[in-house]
């Protein structure tokens, strides 16, 4: 199986919801089955179907964040050593060279993506374009609304 990057705050988020999926909603999604049980017949109980159809997503979401942290090669930006290049881990602060907007994206990886607060996807045009630049190099991303240039300001590892 091919590796998956992550980085170290997204795996302590995963195994942080993998705790939580195995301690608090296993056991609350079991008792409800019991008690929905204890009403009697199972063909037209609502709470019973219900509760059974919550069991069956939460067994199926910890077999894929387990799946995902036994694939993940967690990555600390912090001890990455890129020589000044963007890498994965990286945070980029930037300048759209048309606007003059400046934004700062962080590139994680898949799990971890969210756009409102700065995370991108590795595989994500943006990502992909900033990947192995340095300061003061421009970024051109293929955009859906067309082509958009980037002037890298700074490059953090943390």
């Amino acid at each position: 199986m091919a590796t998956i990057p992550i980085t170290k705050r997204g795996s302590e988020l995963l195994k942080a919801e993998l705790h939580r999926l195995k301690t608090v909603d296993r056991p609350s999604v079991i008792a409800a089955i019991a008690e929905a049980r204890a009403q009697g017949d199972l063909s037209e109980n609502a709470e019973y179907e219900a509760a059974k159809d919550r069991q069956g997503f939460i067994e199926g979401r910890i077999q894929e964040v387990e799946g995902k942290l036994s694939a993940a090669q967690v990555i600390d930006p912090a001890a990455v050593d890129a020589g000044g290049r963007v890498v994965f881990g990286s945070t980029v602060d930037l300048e759209e060279e048309s606007s003059g907007e400046k934004v700062t994206y962080q590139i994680v990886g898949e799990d971890e993506a969210d756009l409102k607060l700065g995370l991108v996807n590795i595989s994500s045009p943006i990502a992909r374009a900033l990947i192995g630049k340095e300061e003061g190099d421009i970024a051109v991303v293929q955009a859906p609304g067309g082509a958009k240039s980037y002037e890298i300001l700074a490059i953090r590892y943390e």
